[in-house]
């Protein structure tokens, strides 16, 4: 096994455990032991447990922000909030473990890259839109991080949710958030789908 292949093995063990057993409870011993290699390979390539962790992190951070901020490229708005919705949902859906590991405890020095950073620029990036969106609707654009803060938080706690329950689909829980999010309890479309399942020709 070449050395990129030895630290890539490591990083796929590391974030298996992470995820099962959280940080604090995963041993440099224990990593080792699944690789069959010694301890010394593991702190050769990562300095440390916290080294690998850091690594492991990083990559579902960039995994899932990408995600993310491609799904918001689209020209309509009702299209975006889709696309928000159904990126989180597929990331916590092909890369479940990962997910685990951004939502868990964190070492006390990982300043950076927590879950919640994560959804803090989530919810930039969509204020930053809606603020475009309000300017030209004669709304008031200082009130985009409000509802930013709104959308970004209501999807991600039922994207939580829907982690361990897995019904609906993604696709119908995407559409009835952005059907919350869009039309307001007050109305609310009896049996919403995805703008992009919508006939030919109807507008948003």
């Amino acid at each position: 096994m070449t050395g990129t292949q030895r630290r890539q093995q490591l990083i796929e063990i590391g974030r298996a455990l992470f995820a099962e057993r959280g940080y604090d409870a995963t041993s440099i011993e224990e990593i080792a032991a699944r690789a069959q290699v010694s301890k010394p390979v593991v702190y050769e390539h990562f300095g440390g447990k916290e080294g690998l962790y850091a690594v492991v992190v990083d990559r579902e951070m960039s995994t899932l922000l990408e995600m993310i901020t491609s799904s918001l490229t689209q020209n309509r708005s009702r299209v975006r909030l889709e696309q928000v919705a159904l990126a989180l949902l597929t990331y916590m859906e092909e890369r479940t473990d990962g997910f685990r590991i951004l939502m868990r405890d964190q070492p006390v020095s990982a300043a950076e890259g927590t879950y919640s950073s994560l959804l803090n620029e989530a919810v930039n990036q969509v204020a930053h839109i809606l603020a475009g969106d309000f300017e030209r609707r004669g709304l008031d654009p200082n009130l985009a991080t409000l509802y930013g803060q709104a959308l970004v938080g209501m999807v991600a706690t039922a994207a939580t949710w829907w982690l361990d329950e897995r019904q609906p689909s993604k696709e119908v829980v995407a559409a009835h958030l952005v059907n919350l999010c869009w039309n307001g309890l007050a109305h609310l479309e009896a049996d919403p789908v995805l703008a992009s399942e919508w006939p030919s020709g109807k507008g948003l």
